[in-house]
């Protein structure tokens, strides 16, 4: 579905849900990964995507001029309504406004303040695939702002803000790839970020013989321990152990001087990291150079390390990678890895686009038989990030 006809079914929604016409629409795109998992709150390098998926939010002044933010989805969440003549807080764990309401505290502490609107938010963004619906909502509701007031925010300063709504009031310690890409997403182009300057270089992704196809494993794992915390942890004993600020400051042969000192475990995070961060930057040079089979070699050699040494897949990703894998360059497979934070989500691959629904099929067919779950696809270009549709 192309963001025309996205932004007309919401016109339609907000028409049907609040008996008027929005007065102004924004919108934000989710993400895909190519390359570079676990690196960002390591200070690596992340080279994400904006897909063609978008989260668009249609709004008006509310009628009766009262202080108030009612937002409603066409996904069927509860409405919700925040009452502008009190401070915004979190409204409780796993409340799905608590999203959009950080970023409407997050922009009045920017100085841009809202009296008020009634919204609408319509997505195709997969929910709790990976592909980062959080942000997408959250940065549209940052653009969305933008439009109501007239105001514009640097865009490293929105991001920031979006990423600030999803760690204080969504309770998600999440990294800045996210935020970064739906906000600077260019058409046609990945988006090498150095997380630790927030230096951004887009990487083009123009060959029309080549696509990007995103399987949702339609599964994701709930698990107990806090694992991505302990793998945070992990990582900054490892640099403590090596004498760096971050493993974005370690070497593969510091590392292996020092593995008699660490534990096993530790060994192992740090040496994802440290592969990931080399990987990452191969890959885009890789991306530039239309150099396909050293892509696809990298993004099989990332995924053999989040399986084995960061130990976040799980039979579901890992039966993607081996039925792309067996398919190969001749049936028209580049790459393909997990992507996202693991656990569950999608596999990201890089395919022939004149083979995109052969090999569909056969990843398919293949994993419907080896899990007993059915996967669900589309292929993507390098999407637009944040825009305004309507002022």
């Amino acid at each position: 579905m192309t963001l025309d006809v996205l932004a007309a079914q919401a016109i339609g929604e907000f028409k049907k849900t609040y008996g008027r016409p929005p007065r102004w629409l924004a919108a934000a795109p989710g993400r895909v990964n190519l390359i570079g998992e676990h690196t960002d709150y390591n200070n690596g390098f992340v080279l994400p995507m904006a897909i063609e998926r978008y989260t668009v939010i249609a709004a008006d002044s509310p009628p009766d001029g009262v202080r108030h933010i009612q937002f409603r989805s066409t996904h069927g969440d509860k409405p919700m309504i925040l009452d502008l003549a009190q401070p915004l807080k979190p409204l409780g764990k796993g409340i799905w406004v608590n999203y959009p309401a950080g970023v409407v505290a997050g922009c009045a502490a920017a100085g841009i303040h809202t009296n008020g609107f009634d919204a609408l938010i319509h997505s195709t963004v997969p929910l709790g695939g990976g592909l980062s619906s959080s942000a997408a909502l959250e940065v549209s509701t940052a653009t969305l702002l933008e439009a109501m007031t007239g105001k514009k925010l640097d865009p490293v300063q929105k991001a920031l803000i979006c990423q600030e709504a999803e760690h204080k009031f969504a309770g998600v310690p999440c990294g800045i790839m996210d935020q970064f890409i739906s906000v600077m997403g260019r058409k046609d182009n990945a988006l090498l970020l150095d997380c630790r300057s927030r230096k951004t270089e887009f990487v083009p992704l123009t060959d029309p013989s080549i696509a990007v196809l995103i399987v949702n494993t339609n599964v994701k794992h709930e698990l107990s321990g806090g694992e991505y915390a302990q793998r945070r942890q992990q990582c900054e004993t490892a640099a403590k152990l090596l004498g760096v600020p971050s493993l974005r400051d370690a070497t593969a042969d510091k590392l292996e001087h020092a593995q008699g000192k660490m534990d096993e475990v530790v060994f192992r995070r740090a040496r994802h990291v440290i592969g990931e961060i080399e990987r990452t930057l191969m890959a885009a040079e890789g991306f530039r150079e239309s150099n396909w089979p050293t892509v696809g070699q990298l993004m099989y050699a990332s995924h053999d390390s989040l399986r084995d040494d960061y130990e976040v897949s799980c039979v579901e990703l890992d039966a993607v990678v081996d039925i792309a894998a067996s398919i190969g360059p001749l049936g028209g497979v580049i790459g393909c890895r997990m992507t996202g934070g693991g656990f569950g989500g999608c596999c990201v691959a890089l395919v022939q686009a004149d083979k995109v629904d052969t090999i569909t099929q056969k990843i398919a067919a293949g994993y419907s038989k080896r899990t007993g779950i059915q996967a669900t696809m589309f292929v993507s270009r390098p999407g637009q990030g944040a825009t305004i549709l309507k002022v």
